[in-house]
């Protein structure tokens, strides 16, 4: 779908969008499609008594009379008090997928939320086109048998308003929102058959084209560094694990750097510990979290953020066999604790027990964040709304939160104490990576990564609930959904990014 920008006009052909404020109110394009109708929108709303003009409501108007457009499309902007750019950025997603389903493939959008909202027009109208763009985007490379009225239909997208050229210079920075955004959906979407650690480090190598610096460590390299955590989980598989470093450098040369950290089991059977067989195949997207890295990686460099960042990613693909690591087997780690295996289904948390470890012992960042499918008790606490988070530093996690209700990734935080921690206390070990039973599951997951994290500000997000969404939402159609990318980039935006 293209996206442009310009002058409002009424266009001579395709579907044209109007906003109405909460009540009914129109804005000055509504008025003028109003008029150049002979009444046409007035007469709709009239006629609708279940439309107010509350946000995202819409109300087609199909071959109006006096325009050669197919169709007006009368959007409600809600309550002027209340925009705001994710207001837009939802409008923007919930008409493309109106107009996709309806068939159509040209529309303009007219937004010019006027003086009664504290929004400027340039910047609403370039949020409305990043909704746009992100809802437009879909994973569909293996479909070949679809039939054309099944799928999207929507090319060209014209946004208006009185300020084009704020719009579009607002936009250029968006964009690289959005594309990244749809890289870390391809990603993540992919079947393990296609994208496994081998084949998802050489995507993270791909980006040095960006700015990036990109280094990838084998089972070797892992081996003489004493990584036996993560190796441990790879050993059952035909497929040689990958640790991947990302190095981004668009801040003062003296600073420390930010760092995030993603567990990328590219395909999770839980090894000896099997899973259930239903719904096993969705153990694809059990890497989202260091999806989510490289897909943040990317932006920052596509955007030239002024930040040190690095990104690490341990890559594995924890399958059964007869090389695979066994429940009772004890391991250690990188950091050089000893690990008492219990669960060979909780592996994502030995994963990163050894990429956290390397990461702060390496770099000496300023703070850790890692993001990991981690655990299934999250979707049970948290359900599918919230990530998890979990936190060493008060200002960090509170950092996060606003980040995330600034651009709709919400995030809930879960305590950590004491009596959690004695609950992974070994009789055999330093720490065993399971407690005796099914109690908070997902704060026992983040007390035994803390145990690695070595005092650095850190941030743990469990997102198992929110990186694959099985309904559509304004701007995240069903399927992978890089919930972290927009999250962590405005966490950076608002709190470490040079002026």
């Amino acid at each position: 779908m293209k996206i442009d920008f310009g002058e409002f006009a009424v266009p001579a052909a395709g579907a044209i969008i109007v906003g109405v404020w909460e009540g009914g109110e129109m804005t000055d394009p509504a008025r003028r499609i109003d008029e150049a109708s002979g009444g046409a929108v007035g007469r709709a709303i009239a006629a609708s008594p279940r439309f107010g003009g509350k946000r995202n409501e819409l109300l087609p108007i199909v071959a109006p009379a006096n325009l050669s457009v197919t169709r007006i499309v009368v959007a409600g902007f809600g309550k002027p008090a209340e925009a705001d750019t994710r207001r837009f950025e939802e409008l923007g997603g919930t008409l493309v997928a109106h107009l996709n389903s309806v068939g159509e493939t040209a529309a303009a959008a007219a937004i010019d939320p006027g003086p009664s909202a504290g929004l400027a027009p340039g910047l609403a109208a370039a949020h409305f086109a990043l909704g746009a763009a992100l809802r437009g985007y879909r994973f569909d490379k293996y479909r070949t048998t679809e039939k054309p009225e099944r799928k999207p239909s929507l090319a060209r997208l014209a946004l208006a308003g009185p300020d084009p050229g704020d719009a579009r210079r607002a936009y250029a920075d968006l964009a690289a929102t959005a594309e990244a955004i749809a890289f870390t959906r391809d990603l993540v979407s992919e079947p393990a058959n296609v994208i496994y650690p081998e084949t998802l480090a050489e995507q993270a190598a791909g980006l040095t084209s960006l700015g990036l610096e990109v280094e990838t460590l084998d089972a070797e390299r892992m081996a003489a560094l004493g990584m036996n955590a993560l190796l441990g989980v790879a050993q059952g598989s035909a497929r040689p694990p990958r640790l991947v470093v990302m190095r981004w450098n668009g801040g003062d040369s003296r600073a420390a750097p930010l760092a995030f950290v993603g567990k990328g089991v590219t395909f999770d059977t839980g090894g000896i510990s099997i899973k259930p067989a239903a719904g096993m195949g969705e153990m694809k997207w059990d890497m989202a979290g260091a999806g989510v890295v490289i897909g943040l990686m990317r932006l920052l460099a596509a955007r030239s953020a002024k930040v040190n960042a690095v990104g690490v990613v341990g890559l594995v693909e924890n399958m059964p066999s007869g090389s695979a690591m066994r429940p009772g087997d004890i391991v250690t780690s990188m950091s050089g604790q000893t690990i008492e295996v219990l669960n060979t289904d909780a592996e994502g948390r030995l994963v990163l027990a050894d990429a956290l470890w390397y990461c702060q012992d390496r770099f000496k960042p300023k703070l850790m964040i890692d993001l990991a499918t981690l655990t299934g008790a999250i979707v049970v606490a948290l359900g599918h709304d919230h990530a998890g988070l979990f936190a060493n530093d008060d200002a960090v996690a509170d950092r996060l939160v606003a980040a995330g209700k600034a651009v709709g990734e919400k995030l809930w935080r879960l305590p950590l104490d004491a009596a959690y921690n004695r609950a992974i206390d070994s009789d055999a070990a330093d720490v065993k990576n399971i407690a005796g039973d099914r109690a908070a599951g997902s704060i026992i997951g983040a007390q035994f990564i803390e145990r690695f994290v070595n005092k650095v500000p850190w941030a743990h997000l469990d997102i198992a609930g929110v990186a694959w969404s099985k309904k559509d939402a304004p701007t995240v159609p069903k399927g992978a959904t890089a919930f972290g990318v927009r999250l962590l980039d405005r966490f950076i935006r608002d709190n470490y990014e040079a002026g």
